[in-house]
């Protein structure tokens, strides 16, 4: 996206081993699976997904979205099950909404977002459950250029300084990825932004046998990305 570019060979064992994640945001927990809205070819395996996203990353960026399975057809099909191609683990950010920067629709994606893609308990248990109901075959861990929440980590470990009420657990929630860069060359903001994408993909393979056995056996690939905010484009970490 750089097109997801492909200097990263897409093959479905070397993608296992990257990535990153957030707490749960808004996830639909329906019943049964549903076959994916009218017109749409089967997308299981990374490559065909990471495809699907790719394509839509361009329209996207080129101002050429389609939109799709957005219609009241759509809505009526979808309504007793869902039957995601990918799971996404993103920020909070207004500006990072994953339907919208890779042009799909509803019953697509299974979404995960919260302030600094941090994986946490809650947001595993999301994760676990697509996993086991709907067999996706790619999970992107998502994160973005001049991500906020990170910028507060960086500032407040950076000065030795307290955040204001709850914020103070996200900050701590990132501080093992953020310290060790703090004083380091470059833009702290941006290794750090890349560091917790490819931390936060890791963590989900040390800690959900779910997901680790899934990524052995070839059936999900991890792929951590990070999204420019100036440009629209996403492109692959690692």
């Amino acid at each position: 996206m750089q097109d997801i570019p492909q200097q990263q060979p897409v093959s479905r064992r070397s993608l296992l081993a990257v990535g990153g994640l957030a707490a749960a945001g808004t996830v639909g927990l329906a019943g049964p699976a549903a076959a994916q809205p009218s017109g749409d070819a089967p997308v299981d395996t990374p490559e065909a997904a990471l495809a699907r996203l790719r394509e839509g990353n361009r329209r996207f960026v080129r101002g050429r979205g389609r939109h799709p399975h957005q219609s009241p057809r759509d809505i009526r099909e979808l309504a007793n099950g869902q039957d995601p191609f990918a799971i996404v683990v993103g920020c909070a950010d207004s500006r990072v909404s994953p339907e919208v920067l890779f042009d799909q629709g509803l019953g697509d994606l299974f979404d995960n977002r919260v302030a600094g893609n941090i994986v946490d308990t809650i947001m595993l248990g999301s994760i676990e459950y697509a996993v086991e109901h709907f067999a996706p075959p790619v999970l992107v861990v998502l994160g973005h250029e001049r991500c906020g929440a990170v910028s507060a980590a960086v500032e407040v470990i950076g000065s030795g300084g307290h955040a204001p009420g709850a914020i103070g657990a996200i900050v701590e929630a990132l501080r093992p990825v953020v310290e060790p860069l703090i004083g380091g060359p470059g833009d702290v903001v941006e290794a750090a932004v890349r560091a917790n994408v490819l931390a936060q993909a890791r963590h989900l393979t040390e800690v959900s046998e779910t997901v680790r056995e899934k990524v052995h056996a070839g059936e999900l690939a991890i792929v951590g990305a990070r999204y420019d905010l100036d440009s629209g484009r996403v492109v692959l970490l690692g």
